[in-house]
């Protein structure tokens, strides 16, 4: 004892007044339990599970694999690392007792180890200042690259617009037949929009439907004139193909001779919207020939039948003559200023019946005419059915302000010649070269689809083959029946005294610039309505459309909104009356008396 004394320098001590208890919010006793239980299992995951790959876990076993860069370790420093695997967080915080919350012997046997590490670490005076210091951990091999594409993947799978989604993309194809497409990577890259793959990814989840447009494109544009084919141009390629991928637009073209009836079929959803295709077109162009009395209401059952997704975008009338034109209302800002011209080919009549009246505008950077005609009737006149054409072709002034897309290859002496896509429709009063009673006999012997029979004796297709009438036009396959005449109501032809011989009277044909733009889809009439001794004849085209210029006068998206508003107020009025109806009838009770 004196030796120890001796050698040992004693140092004074102060007491030192004991801490004040530290003021802690009272953990509840579900609280407390929880803790237990997540320890208790924390530690059972680790001791269970030797290929732990945590944060800590995972450097440390690196580390044990890799030299130290200070110093030298001591083999209890070692042995440390290696049962620091093992264990939990929460061991490792436990004090050099070896308490530990696992409650199992192999737990006890962890923490004795640790504790005699840590005793082995305090006599290798492993630690400075009395604060326990760990050896510089290396890792085993480089960390791989940090991946930059962190876009949410909530609104990945919203909007369902990047690449990774292909199965959707195709389901929507399939589907909906056209995709309309966002915008793609090399657009934005190529803008100088975006600098990397996460601002992508973030534009093309927050403007998935709408493009961007910079700031100072907005300033320099005035969108009625615009950039010659600029980057952004409103009728430019970018536009097109967001809205048309493929670059072809949906046509439907109609033509019924009314015979100027007041009474307007009960529905119209058969003649403008058949079954056989499942979509609706892009645009509507409907001609009358001897039109009903009332023109507004014509357009106002058209435009209810419809419905909300179309617009009228232009309509005009000579005499009874009367064309409308629908468009899909997204597409109305690419249109140009829509102009109109009639000729007329019965000068004594006061009232025009006979004649021509033309519609013309620019879609994108293609040009369309749309023609609607009533020439002279008569089995014998096919002459003067020649005349009315040749006259219209020459008479019918337009364009007029809307310039020439292709000015090389138009001639001032034919009106067609001045546009890309021409649709002429109308009643040609063409009528068939044979008796009543032979065609009667080909027509009840021959299935509903073939006619080639009675084309022979068409007047028209004769006409046609020789150039003489509708040079450069094409017209599809027929295989309707004869679309006059009728007995008004019923499905049987003339039946009076003049037994006038069925005739395909109602004809649409149509002409192109350039190759293979026009591809008829359908071509057929409509037996349903029977208001008329004319049954209304349609054709569904698909017709390619060509990005433009913004030097063009554009419509800027004028439509008859009047109309608009009175078509959507009946067709919900007849909705509300159909559901009335329907509910009338399930309230109502049946007796019968056997």
């Amino acid at each position: 004892p004196d030796e120890l004394k001796a050698n040992m320098k004693i140092k004074s001590v102060t007491p030192r007044p004991p801490r004040k208890p530290r003021l802690e919010r009272a953990a509840s006793l579900d609280e407390k339990s929880w803790r237990r239980w997540r320890r208790f299992r924390t530690s059972q995951e680790s001791l269970t599970d030797p290929n732990e790959t945590s944060s800590s876990n995972g450097s440390l076993q690196e580390a044990s694999l890799s030299p130290p860069v200070r110093g030298r370790a001591s083999p209890c420093h070692r042995c440390c690392q290696q049962n620091s695997l093992h264990s939990s967080p929460d061991a490792s915080e436990a004090s050099p007792m070896g308490k530990s919350r696992g409650g199992t012997s192999d737990l006890g046997k962890r923490a004795s180890e640790i504790s005699s590490a840590f005793g082995g670490l305090l006599r290798g005076k492993a630690f400075a200042g009395g604060k326990p210091r760990l050896s510089q951990i290396m890792p085993a091999r480089p960390l791989p690259p940090m991946e930059l594409n962190v876009a949410s993947h909530t609104l990945r799978t919203a909007n369902r617009i990047d690449s990774d989604y292909m199965d959707y993309r195709h389901y929507s194809q399939h589907k909906f037949g056209r995709v309309s497409s966002s915008l793609s990577d090399t657009r934005l890259h190529g803008n100088g929009m975006v600098y990397d793959n996460c601002s992508t990814d973030s534009m093309k989840s927050t403007f998935s439907l709408l493009n961007p447009i910079r700031s100072k494109d907005v300033r320099s544009r005035s969108y009625l004139e615009g950039s010659l084919l600029a980057n952004g141009a409103l009728l430019g390629a970018e536009e097109l193909s967001k809205y048309f991928p493929d670059r072809n637009i949906g046509i439907f073209v109609a033509t019924w001779n009314m015979q100027g009836q007041k009474e307007l079929p009960v529905n119209l959803d058969d003649f403008l919207l058949p079954t056989d295709p499942d979509y609706a077109q892009d645009m509507y162009v409907i001609g009358v020939q001897e039109g009903c009395p009332d023109r507004r209401e014509w357009e106002i059952r058209l435009q209810e039948t419809l419905g909300p997704h179309y617009v009228m975008l232009y309509s005009a009338a000579h005499g009874v003559l009367y064309m409308s034109v629908f468009i899909r209302r997204d597409l109305i800002w690419f249109c140009s200023e829509v102009e109109y011209a009639t000729v007329t080919t019965r000068i004594v009549s006061q009232i025009k019946t006979k004649g021509a009246l033309g519609i013309c505008f620019t879609f994108f950077g293609t040009s369309f005419l749309f023609i609607t005609s009533h020439f002279t009737s008569g089995d014998s006149k096919v002459n003067e059915r020649k005349l009315d054409y040749n006259k219209t072709i020459q008479a019918l002034t337009l364009p007029k302000n809307v310039p020439d897309t292709n000015p090389y290859r138009s001639s001032s002496s034919d009106v067609t010649t001045r546009f890309d896509e021409v649709f002429w429709f109308g009643d040609f009063n063409f009528r068939l070269n044979k008796d009543r009673e032979t065609v009667d006999s080909i027509l009840n012997q021959n299935p509903e689809t073939d006619m080639s029979k009675l084309l022979a004796y068409d007047q028209l297709t004769s006409e046609m083959s020789r150039g003489s009438i509708f040079k450069g036009f094409q017209e599809a396959d027929i295989h309707f029946r004869p679309s006059y005449k009728f007995d008004i109501g019923k499905d049987s032809y003339d039946t009076t005294s003049k037994q006038r011989t069925p005739s395909y009277t109602d004809r649409v044909v149509y002409r192109s610039r350039y190759r293979d733009d026009i591809h008829a889809v359908k071509y057929s009439s409509c037996p349903v309505i029977k208001t008329s001794d004319h049954r209304p004849v349609f054709a569904l085209f698909r017709v390619k459309v060509r990005p433009g210029r913004d030097n063009i006068p554009l419509a800027a998206g004028q439509f008859d909104r009047d109309l608009y508003l009175i078509g959507i107020k009946r067709r919900i009025t007849r909705e509300l009356q159909k559901r009335q109806e329907q509910k009338d009838q399930k309230s109502s009770s049946v007796c019968s008396i056997s």
